[in-house]
């Protein structure tokens, strides 16, 4: 794992919250162990009945700090897949292109009808089913509950050093992105949303995205 050289501006965090943050997360992680196994198994076998391929997929991320942890998901798309669409796209994106004209969907900001996808990844993507095995990057303390989404090393290489201040925290399953903005914010959007939770370092504020993060999940609002 990489870690780089990190900028002046990062935010500084304060330990008793962190301490708190992270009995949260193992706490919440814990309980719904078991359900979460159960979803696994069930997910497991209609992606290996949909189309061949691993039950898993591990993408190397960026998170606290800027060190890389490899991130777990359910895969959603064909195996052997060239990602050089999604390089593209994030390329896009952090220059404020629009990725997609389907404003209703909430996808402005998101490739829409990305053939890579399998028929059950277009599901458990819209619906963030694809991202539940996090939970086990949660336990292992790569990653936290609440908090910035991980970005990809080719999305970092472009990061200005007020960016970097996205990385002053542990990536999370969730956070003020997912629930306010996802798919129909810029990118520039995004880095203010996580910068300014990453500065109030509210457990309130944790506590009250997990719980709107299930609503979001429900409705599949920006998702794709």
């Amino acid at each position: 794992m990489a870690t780089q050289t990190l900028p002046l501006e990062f935010i500084q965090r304060k330990p008793g919250y962190l301490r708190a943050k992270r009995i949260l997360d193992l706490f919440f992680t814990l309980l719904i162990l078991l359900p979460l196994c159960l979803t696994v198994v069930i997910v497991g076998i209609l992606i290996r009945l949909d189309s061949e391929g691993p039950i898993f997929y591990r993408q190397k991320r960026v998170g606290l700090n800027g060190t890389e942890f490899m991130m777990l998901k359910f895969r959603s798309m064909y195996v052997n897949r060239d990602d050089q669409v999604h390089r593209e796209a994030i390329k896009r994106y952090m220059e404020g292109e629009r990725l997609s004209e389907n404003d209703e969907g909430g996808l402005s900001y998101k490739l829409d009808n990305d053939p890579r996808i399998t028929r059950v990844g277009r599901f458990i993507r819209k619906t963030s089913i694809d991202e539940l095995p996090q939970f086990f990057n949660v336990l292992r303390g790569e990653m936290t509950l609440v908090g910035p989404r991980p970005p990809v090393p080719y999305e970092v290489e472009f990061y200005s050093t007020h960016d970097w201040q996205r990385l002053s925290g542990k990536p999370g399953l969730t956070g003020p992105w997912q629930v306010y903005g996802r798919s129909r914010v810029t990118f520039q959007e995004m880095v203010e949303l996580d910068i300014a939770y990453l500065q109030r370092q509210s457990l309130w504020e944790d506590i009250k995205l997990i719980l709107l993060t299930i609503p979001v999940m429900i409705s599949g609002r920006g998702g794709a």
